[in-house]
């Protein structure tokens, strides 16, 4: 599903459609700004993106002679299912927890440029999201921008199990259910040890394993590409560090995979 990676590749494969000129946008009727949409988009020129978290941010301005102006900007969330398809290019062949065909009848939201070229958002659930000129308040600090002296503050007061903090988008934006599970197995942390109970070491070591394993995940793909891999996910095999069982949970509703040996409270 579309973590913070997911949604940095999302950016990047939009960045390619920088210097574009909309000529054309079709929106699904369901989505609660698709009149703004259609009426603002036409004539503005791509020139730039951005990413928050999971969601996506395209810079536009007034034409493609006057770049500069102070841009509105279109906020692209995909949800668990939707996906980024540049030119006929999809950014990520397949997620997790969908399909991997490119359904036309799955375009929520397509943009055609003056250029014949596109870009396109086909999501067969219609949980992705589009919005324009979306607020950045109620995001915490960028995962892939965590240091420690950044995370801890945002941890304190927190009574809560770490993995459901950290999967709290104002606490920190862009963590989805595998990357946390990832990090918190690299930190050597249970998910279910509560926020205020962390001592400031297990802190460093969480703000350590995001800074180094998240950047490789994304180098691999995505969030899928971690050591708790979906395979590891569906079968639990021995721990990969340890050779303990792993074990499955649930913690904040969501599935947690974390071996009980060197992940301790």
């Amino acid at each position: 599903m579309p973590e913070g990676l997911e949604a940095e590749i999302y950016r990047r494969a939009a960045d390619r459609c920088v210097g574009r000129t909309i000529a054309t946008v079709r929106v699904d009727d369901r989505q609660a700004m698709a009149d703004e949409l259609r009426a603002v988009l036409p004539g503005r020129t791509i020139v730039g993106t951005g990413r928050r978290g999971k969601l996506v941010l395209v810079a536009l301005a007034d034409g493609p002679d006057d770049p500069r102006d102070d841009p509105r900007m279109l906020g692209l969330h995909f949800g668990m299912t939707g996906r980024l398809i540049v030119d006929g290019e999809a950014a990520i062949d397949r997620l997790e927890y969908a399909s991997g065909r490119d359904d036309p009848a799955w375009d929520r939201f397509v943009v055609e440029f003056t250029d014949g070229t596109t870009m396109r958002v086909n999501d067969p659930r219609r949980w992705a999201v589009f919005s324009l000129d979306p607020s950045l308040d109620h995001l915490g600090p960028d995962v892939l921008e965590l240091d420690a002296d950044v995370l801890r503050p945002r941890l304190s007061g927190r009574r809560a199990a770490i993995k459901t903090v950290l999967l709290d988008q104002s606490v920190v934006a862009g963590y989805g259910n595998m990357c946390v599970d990832e990090v918190l197995f690299h930190a050597g942390t249970c998910p279910l040890t509560p926020t205020d109970q962390l001592t400031d070491d297990a802190v460093d070591a969480i703000a350590a394993a995001t800074a180094e394993h998240l950047p490789a995940m994304l180098a691999r793909g995505g969030s899928h590409a971690g050591v708790i891999d979906p395979e590891v996910r569906a079968e639990l095999p021995p721990c990969p560090r340890d050779g303990a069982p792993l074990r499955r949970d649930t913690v904040g509703g969501r599935t947690t995979v974390w071996c009980p040996v060197h992940q301790r409270r």
